[in-house]
């Protein structure tokens, strides 16, 4: 279909046709919904929770942290002619019970998540919304179809979302009904907000239950515990006649009676704002638009409402380093500019001795600074911006400073001996830690020990002095000039330390044990930076040891296949994922950096073969849209074929950078367009 025939209409939901797939695949295939307070649903398309970090309302205590599973799931029965049909799904060891998974004909992946049953003649559609502005869920059900009763049996697991709930260990779980439709579940000893529940139209019975040793396969595959047991108040019971809907509302803190249509309509107005600037975009670019509202979520600050990006679900929270690469693709492709101030203030207020938080705690708004590369992302950030509003003001006030501050700071010195070595080069850290983006350790022991002046750090600290000194020309004729004559030290010094005549790549890091030659995608971003220290031939040298050695569909491989080192699966316990985190695995987000890299060294711009390859690359990404988190693209994937996907199934700068990529790449196409 020619891209002019793609339209602003709604974005049509995804159907996965259950029955044409095995049961193992149904149970990969997740969903994802979100709010701005951090708050998540998420299961997979036939219900079934297959991880600890699963539920219908993962309640944010100390938004957008502070992440407690409340409703883990509601199992639903449905009563006809005098039969009962199981809708549910549980996993146990070597056993389904109930099994529910073989009555579902259809997942639709839209504005809600909506499943489709049909049994005994009658069609259920069980919606799921979750609220705009509170730690709060509708299941929403729909019947088309005779039926004497829907019976509703919510599970409540009230504990922190890293944990799991075991009957044996210490508890008070206990319930207090509030009227014939609603029940209060709490835990007196865990100190969590009480779980509220109401079922408009249908009636409470007590009947506390526990279920034990629910099994959550996909933490089992990763080496974890994997058994829970849930608890369970009672159940709902609605008597719907031949048709009608029922509306089961939960939170946590508070009663709080979700309006699913409100909600609905509201998400699909916001759906629509997000794909305004992709009018003739590709269902697969729409698609990636739609996904970056996930991840953006509201964090206070002391001047306000601030904002930030969670970095992955289901488990992460917001990363100084993951914001900042992300923001481009999530903020500025879908031109949402004063959610990117907000991100920027948030972060631009929390600069300390030079530095961006790497980190915000889990549980608290405390910051952490053990980061090198954050605060210069930033900077790159901010130019983007910047070249995407032409925001003088809010340049002069607030971006610029911060920059100056991390450049000067960085300069003299600051935390884990970040500092301008004399050949202006930025070195950091030691044996002991790990300040890139490579940061996996195993007790004391780095992974991939990337102390010393690590390539793609000084590459960044190259475009920042660079950039500053752009920003700085007319204002400050005088500060530009320092900042100009310290790039072209950096830059004599980069080539002289980083590149490796005898291959023609880049040495990842150097310290005083001398180059590590180690071939990683760590130089991709001499050639994808606005501003390079390199010659566009040893950009291309750098592209294509990239292209030839890690590039993979799915996005850049960690480490060549060719060292002895390298790591073609990532799985098992946790030390096993440690070490093949970034010894071979491979990034999605690095298909970003590598197609801006690509299309700035081939001169697409004039080539439409050139643009014509970058489109090609983006085809397996693509089709991942249907295969893990629906919509979303996964964190990483293991680096020999078949590329399956693991860790967060639906991660921030992997979606960010794919759609920037795409951006990139449409702009390409029309400045070709343009020539002929």
């Amino acid at each position: 279909m020619p891209t002019d025939a793609y339209s602003l209409a709604p974005l049509r939901p995804t159907v996965v046709y259950c029955p044409q797939f095995h049961r193992d695949q149904l149970l990969s295939m997740e969903w994802l919904r979100t709010n701005r307070l951090g708050a998540y649903s998420s299961s997979t398309v036939v219900g079934c929770n297959t991880r600890r970090y699963h539920g219908l309302l993962v309640a944010a205590t100390h938004p957008p942290v502070g992440r407690v599973v409340a409703l883990t799931t509601v199992m639903e029965q449905l009563v006809i002619r005098g039969r009962t049909y199981d809708l549910a799904t549980n996993e146990f060891i070597d056993t389904f019970s109930p099994s529910g998974y073989s009555s579902i004909t259809e997942f639709h992946d839209g504005p809600d998540a909506c499943f489709v049953h049909a049994v005994g003649g009658t069609t259920l559609r069980k919606r799921v919304v979750l609220s705009d502005e509170a730690n709060a869920v509708a299941v929403h059900y729909e019947l088309e179809g005779p039926a004497e009763e829907l019976i509703l049996r919510p599970f409540a697991a009230l504990r922190d979302f890293h944990a799991l709930r075991s009957a044996a260990a210490g508890h008070e779980m206990l319930f207090a009904a509030r009227d014939e439709n609603g029940v209060e579940v709490h835990d007196r000893l865990s100190g969590y907000p009480g779980l509220f529940l109401r079922a408009g139209g249908a009636t409470f019975q007590a009947d506390p239950q526990w279920w034990y040793r629910l099994l959550y396969r996909a933490d089992l595959a990763r080496g974890q515990e994997a058994f829970e047991d849930l608890y369970s108040p009672g159940v709902f019971v609605w008597r719907p006649g031949d048709a009608g809907a029922c509306t089961l509302s939960a939170s946590l803190g508070e009663p709080a009676d979700v309006k699913y249509r409100a909600v609905l309509g509201r998400r699909r107005r916001r759906q629509a704002e997000l794909l305004t600037p992709f009018a003739h975009a590709t269902p697969s670019t729409r698609r990636l638009a739609v996904a970056s509202d996930a991840y953006i979520v509201d964090r206070r600050t002391r001047r306000g409402d601030g904002a930030s990006i969670l970095a992955g679900f289901p488990w992460f929270a917001d990363w100084g380093r993951d914001t900042f690469i992300a923001l481009p693709g999530l903020l500025l492709c879908t031109r949402q500019f004063d959610l990117a101030r907000r991100v920027f203030e948030t972060y631009a207020e929390a600069v300390d001795e030079g530095m961006i938080p790497n980190r915000f705690d889990d549980y608290s708004e405390q910051a952490h600074f053990n980061s090198v590369d954050a605060s210069l992302w930033f900077i790159l950030a901010a130019e983007r911006y910047l070249r995407a509003t032409n925001d003088e003001a809010f340049g002069r006030d607030v971006l610029l400073p911060a920059c100056r501050e991390i450049l000067t700071r960085y300069t003299a010195g600051t935390r884990f001996g970040i500092r301008a070595d004399a050949d202006g080069l930025l070195q950091a850290g030691s044996r002991d830690t790990q300040l890139t983006w490579m940061d996996a350790k195993i007790g004391l022991e780095a992974v991939t020990p990337r102390w010393g002046k690590a390539v793609e750090v000084n590459a960044l600290w190259y475009c920042a002095h660079r950039i500053l000194a752009e920003r700085l020309a007319e204002a400050h004729p005088k500060d530009a000039q320092n900042f100009t004559a310290k790039a072209e030290l950096i830059a004599k010094s980069f080539v002289e330390v980083f590149w490796n005549r005898h291959f023609e790549w880049l040495h990842d890091v150097v310290n005083e044990d001398g180059p590590d030659a180690s071939l990683r995608p760590n130089q991709i971003f001499a050639a994808s930076l606005p501003y390079s220290p390199l010659s566009l031939g040893q950009q291309g040298c750098v592209l294509r040891a990239v292209r030839e050695n890690l590039f993979t569909p799915m996005g850049l491989r960690t480490l060549s296949p060719r060292d002895r080192r390298y790591r073609d699966r990532y799985g098992g316990c946790g030390e096993s994922r440690e070490r093949a985190y970034h010894q071979g695995t491979v990034w999605a987000w690095l298909m970003g950096p590598f197609i801006e890299a690509h299309l700035k060294v081939e001169n697409a711009a004039q080539t439409p073969k050139a643009v014509a390859q970058a489109e090609a690359w983006m085809f397996e990404l693509d089709a991942h849209l249907d295969a893990a988190g629906l919509g979303h693209v996964s964190e990483i994937f293991d680096g020999s074929p078949p590329h399956e996907p693991h860790g967060c199934f639906a991660q921030a700068w992997s979606v960010a950078e794919a759609l920037r990529a795409k951006c990139l790449i449409e702009e390409c196409k029309a400045q070709c367009a343009s020539r002929e």
